[in-house]
C-alpha cells in the first residue's frame, strides 16, 4: 500500500457536513469509506463504497471528478482537493478482487436485462442483489458496452470488465453473449418465457453524422465504430478528428497510439467552448495532437477536408465569408456523439420514443409499455457514467417493488 495514499486520506477533514458527497451525482459517503479505510477496515470500505455504486471502480477512474467530489472538497478552497478517486479506486479494487457477496434468498422472479454497459450492469447488480434471476443480454462477445468499446485501454484498463463480468456471475446472473434483442429474440419472446420485468440499457451505439458531401468516402470513419477494434483500421499518417468532447480526444489518442504521426482536432468553436473535459484536452496535447479551432467542415474529399472559418458573435457562431480552405489528410474521423438504435422498437409495439430516438419513459422508468423499463443513456441522451449509474440504481428499485406487487 502507497504511502503517499495513507497520508491523502488523513488529510480528509471528516467534515460533519461534507460537500464532496454532496458534490458526487450518486452521493457516495466519502468520509464513512476513508474513515474505514483508515482504521483498517477496507472489507468495511469496500462493502459501503459497492452498495452505493457497484461500479466505483470505474467512476474512480473516468469521472470529472474535479467538477464533482475533489471539486467540492473544502481544502480546495485554498489548496489541493483531497485525491478522492485515488483512495476510491485503491479500494474498489481490492473489494472487486478479494470481496464476497452473501448468498441471497432466491425470489420466484425473472428480469431480462439487455445491455452491459454502466445503466445495465448497474440494474444487473442490484437486481442480483435481492435475489431475482438476471439474464443479462450483450450484443457483443463481452460484458462492458461502452466502457469496454467506447473507452480506450489507457483510460480504462479491460481486465477490471472482465472482474465485473466474474462478480456478475458469482452473484448468480446469467450472461448471454453475442445475442441482440430484436431480429431474433425479441421483447415479445421474452415475456413468453416468463420474464417478470425487462430493463433496458442498450446506450446510444449510432453515430451522428455531419451530413455534409463525402461522409460516406472509404477514408472516413465515425469515432465509435473506430473505438471499437482501432487494430482494424489503417488511417495513414496524417489523420483529422471532427468533434470537440471527450471521444474526438480519446479517438485522436488512439490514433497517435496506433503509429499515426500527425493527428489534428477540428472544433468550430474555441477551447473554452469544447464539451471535453481539460484534463482530457490537456492530455491530448501532451499526446502530440494538434487543435485548430474556429473550423468547421463543409465537404470531405479524397486528399483531406474543405473547410470554412467560424467566429462566434453573441454566441451564435457564424461562418466567415470567402474563408474557404483545405486540410490535407490521409483519413477522418467523425466524432460528433451517437444516438439510440432501433433493433428494440422496430421489432417492439408499444415502446415510445422521442424525436431524437430516445426512449420515452415515466418518472419510475417504465417505458410506455407495461412492465418494461429503461434507463442511461438510451433515455438520456450520452452522459456520464456516474449518472448514467445513478439513474440505473433508481429505477432497479422500481423493478424490484413492481415484481414484487405482482
Amino acid at each position: 500500500m502507497s504511502k503517499d495514499l495513507i497520508k491523502e486520506a488523513q488529510r480528509c477533514l471528516q467534515c460533519k457536513n461534507p460537500q464532496c458527497q454532496k458534490g458526487c451525482p450518486i452521493a457516495t459517503d466519502i468520509p464513512g469509506f476513508i474513515s474505514s479505510f483508515l482504521s483498517g477496515s477496507i472489507d468495511e470500505a469496500g462493502q459501503r463504497i459497492f452498495e452505493n455504486n457497484p461500479l466505483s471502480i470505474i467512476c474512480s477512474l473516468v469521472c470529472p471528478h474535479e467538477h464533482q467530489c475533489e471539486g467540492h472538497c473544502i481544502l480546495g478552497k485554498k489548496g489541493d482537493p483531497v485525491k478522492i478517486s485515488n483512495i476510491e479506486n485503491y479500494v474498489s479494487e481490492y473489494f472487486l478482487t478479494r470481496g464476497s457477496e452473501e448468498p441471497k434468498v432466491p425470489l420466484d422472479s425473472r428480469i431480462a436485462v439487455i445491455g452491459s454497459g454502466p445503466a445495465g450492469l448497474t440494474a444487473a447488480f442490484y437486481l442480483a442483489g435481492k435475489g431475482h434471476k438476471i439474464t443479462l443480454f450483450e450484443a457483443q462477445d463481452r460484458v462492458g458496452g461502452f466502457l469496454r468499446y467506447g473507452i480506450p485501454e489507457f483510460r480504462l484498463s479491460k481486465n477490471i470488465l472482465d472482474k465485473i463480468g466474474q462478480k456478475l456471475l458469482s452473484m448468480g446472473v446469467k450472461i448471454r453473449p453475442n445475442t441482440l434483442i430484436g431480429p431474433v429474440i425479441t421483447i415479445d419472446t421474452l415475456f413468453e418465457d416468463g420474464y417478470d420485468a425487462v430493463f433496458i440499457g442498450t446506450g446510444v451505439w449510432r453515430p451522428n453524422v455531419l451530413r455534409i458531401k463525402g461522409e460516406s468516402l472509404g477514408h472516413v470513419h465515425y469515432a465509435i465504430d473506430y473505438l471499437r477494434s482501432p487494430e482494424a483500421y489503417n488511417l495513414g499518417n496524417k489523420v483529422c478528428v471532427v468533434g470537440g468532447g471527450n471521444s474526438a480526444m480519446d479517438v485522436a489518442r488512439t490514433v497517435i497510439r496506433n503509429g499515426a504521426k500527425d493527428v489534428m482536432i477540428l472544433y468550430r468553436r474555441d477551447r473554452e467552448s469544447m464539451p471535453a473535459r481539460d484534463v482530457e484536452i490537456d492530455m491530448a496535447k501532451i499526446d502530440g495532437v494538434k487543435f485548430q479551432f474556429f473550423t468547421s467542415p463543409v465537404e470531405i474529399l479524397d486528399s483531406g477536408i474543405k473547410c470554412v472559418k467560424t467566429t462566434v458573435v453573441d454566441d451564435k457562431l457564424h461562418i466567415i465569408p470567402d474563408s474557404e480552405f483545405i486540410i490535407p489528410a490521409d483519413s477522418v474521423l467523425i466524432a460528433a456523439s451517437q444516438g439510440p438504435q432501433k433493433n428494440i422498437v422496430s421489432t417492439t409495439e408499444g415502446i415510445d420514443i422521442n424525436d431524437r430516438g430516445l426512449l420515452i419513459t415515466d418518472t419510475h422508468g417504465m417505458t410506455t409499455r407495461e412492465g418494461v423499463y429503461a434507463s442511461g443513456d438510451v433515455v438520456t441522451g450520452a452522459k456520464n457514467v456516474v449518472e448514467a449509474v445513478r439513474m440505473a440504481r433508481d429505477v432497479a428499485e422500481e423493478i424490484h417493488r413492481y415484481v414484487l406487487e405482482k
